[in-house]
């Protein structure tokens, strides 16, 4: 007999979906190298719009009404979307890729950090302990097992790499705050971070004519990693476990990783392995509650009382 997951377990699986996409961002972008960072965000946002757009025309008028929000949704949303990715172009122009994206790759904790703000959420040691493992194992797949070179010349890259860990980090726990907001307003959000992109590109950047290779991968992004993983992203947090989440995120560079390795784009090593066994664990220590079948009745039996 099968069961049917309970609603936070489904909409943890559905956010889960998120970082199963954000892992192919490595491979998709570069197929699209060459393509300046505001163009590809303009181009993949704008193709994430458009998709949602037609997904609301099939579901009827009526759809459309879930894209009329408040300013504060607005403002937070975009900002979220928007804001992570300007900072991060900023922190990779001011700062050493390695440095800059692991610094960046410190908001899954922060979201388990965050998320203790939230009104009837609890942090235990495990969600902690769970979430500092998995970050060292994306660590060692950043670095390649590597030191780091930190020069105080690249300050300012620094400064932006932790705006946007706080930027993303922020908006995902913030996001729980907006429950009763359809997750198909995304496609308004991301509209608007593609017009936001096309300002910034129009005035920092020149066009830059595709080829066919990097239409298919702008394409691929815009409806994946850039296109549903927003969609579901935003259920999960909003309806799901945030804490087990954050910690599950943790797995998207190590995907990223083994998947370059795969396609012949990077080499296997004992770093990989080690830092596999690492977030691995490290999410599966994160959801330990979640995973005990014997918590669902007694959250069961102290509703009832």
């Amino acid at each position: 007999m099968t069961t049917t997951p309970s609603p936070p377990l489904r909409a943890t699986i559905i956010g889960t979906i998120a970082i199963l996409l954000w892992a192919l961002l490595a491979l998709f972008t570069t197929w699209a190298k060459g393509i300046p960072p505001f163009q590809l965000l303009t181009l993949t946002f704008f193709i994430a719009f458009v998709s949602g757009f037609i997904l609301l025309a099939c579901k009827g008028k009526s759809s459309f009404k879930s894209l009329k929000q408040k300013p504060i949704v607005w403002i937070v949303s975009v900002g979220g979307l928007f804001g992570y990715h300007l900072f991060y172009f900023i922190a990779l122009h001011n700062a050493p890729a390695v440095e800059a994206s692991l610094i960046a790759y410190l908001w899954p904790l922060l979201i388990v950090f965050f998320s203790a703000l939230l009104p009837g959420e609890k942090l235990y040691w495990f969600h902690i302990a769970g979430t500092i493992t998995g970050l060292t194992g994306a660590i060692l797949i950043v670095t390649k097992g590597q030191s780091l070179s930190w020069n105080a010349d690249h300050y300012m890259g620094y400064l932006a790499a932790i705006a946007c860990a706080l930027t993303w980090s922020g908006y995902s726990v913030l996001n729980r705050k907006f429950k009763e907001v359809p997750s198909d307003a995304v496609t308004g959000f991301c509209g608007a971070t593609a017009l936001l992109g096309l300002v910034f590109h129009l005035g920092t950047e020149t066009w830059v004519p595709p080829t066919e290779t990097q239409w298919l991968a702008i394409l691929a992004l815009g409806l994946g990693p850039v296109g549903l993983a927003f969609f579901v992203w935003d259920y999960g947090t909003k309806h799901g476990d945030i804490q087990v989440l954050g910690a599950l995120s943790y797995g998207a560079p190590l995907l990223s990783t083994l998947l370059l390795v795969a396609v012949g784009l990077a080499q296997a090593s004992w770093t990989i392995a080690i830092a596999c066994l690492l977030i691995v664990g490290g999410a599966l220590l994160a959801s330990a509650k979640m995973l005990r079948p014997t918590d669902v009745p007694k959250r069961s039996a102290s509703a009832s009382k």
